[in-house]
């Protein structure tokens, strides 16, 4: 049998990059998802091409009523949710001299916030339904230590790593397993994004970043996002009941922890 057979979930930030390349692994093992994306155009064209196990779900997750809105339409399409991958996220970085206040509270309103309130909102649900259920929060390498120019970036997956850690040990009692992901550097838009802004501040040609850190990962290339749907699988099946807190290092071994 399929691994989700029957599963409900729901994806954050899922029309493009990683959350597309879980929605895309789990609709494979049986499970309906939903693509939810700021962005409804790309939701709903993503949810077309993955087939009729995935549908569309608008949601901004720094507005609580776009999240509740999201799981409620979540619970009526789907008759529950059993599943949370809270994937949104925000990159951003600079000097500490030349922070703002505005990147600040943005990278923090969606990564962190975001992520808490959303894992909120889905915790009431599952515990609602009696029937426990999986939260896989998208974390970081970079929540693992400082960069001198990720400040921001690096404290907002820092904060995931240990809010997926005390929900974890609040809600394990619902049988809710609250579990993160710490990937490295994955290929794809997000990374060109990152790349560019590297190369503003380093001095660098475009493209040359991602080839020296991909160059630097053990395994001998950069990542791609479906190097990390085997995890995502494990940590929304029924293989992971007793993983409790946990966050694992997807990242061809940049980081040992």
């Amino acid at each position: 049998m399929k691994r989700l057979h029957g599963k409900s979930a729901l994806i954050t930030g899922s029309a493009r990059g990683i959350g597309r390349a879980f929605a895309e692994a789990y609709v494979r093992e049986g499970a309906r998802v939903a693509i939810a994306d700021i962005n409804m155009a790309r939701a709903r064209e993503t949810a077309s091409e993955i087939g009729p196990s995935a549908y569309a779900v608008e949601m901004d997750v720094t507005q609580q009523g776009s999240i509740d809105a999201a799981i409620a339409s979540v619970v009526t399409e789907a008759g529950g949710l059993d599943i949370l991958v809270n994937n949104a996220a925000l990159f951003d970085l600079a000097p500490i001299v030349e922070i703002t206040r505005e990147s600040y509270d943005r990278l923090f309103s969606i990564n962190v916030s975001g992520t808490l309130f959303t894992m909120q909102a889905a915790a009431r649900q599952m515990i609602a339904q009696g029937r426990g259920g999986k939260i896989i929060n998208m974390a970081s390498q970079a929540g693992r230590r400082g960069e001198a120019l990720v400040a921001v970036y690096c404290a907002t997956k820092a904060a995931v790593i240990s809010l997926t850690q005390s929900a974890g040990l609040d809600l394990i009692k619902h049988r809710i397993n609250v579990n993160a992901i710490a990937p490295g550097v994955v290929d794809g838009e997000h990374w060109d994004g990152v790349d560019a802004l590297f190369a503003k501040y380093e001095n660098r040609p475009r493209g040359e970043k991602k080839r020296l850190v991909g160059a630097e990962v053990p395994y001998g290339r950069i990542g791609t996002a479906e190097d990390l749907t085997g995890m995502a699988i494990f940590l929304a099946s029924a293989e992971s009941d007793y993983v409790v807190s946990q966050t694992y290092n997807v990242d061809g071994g940049n980081w040992m922890s």
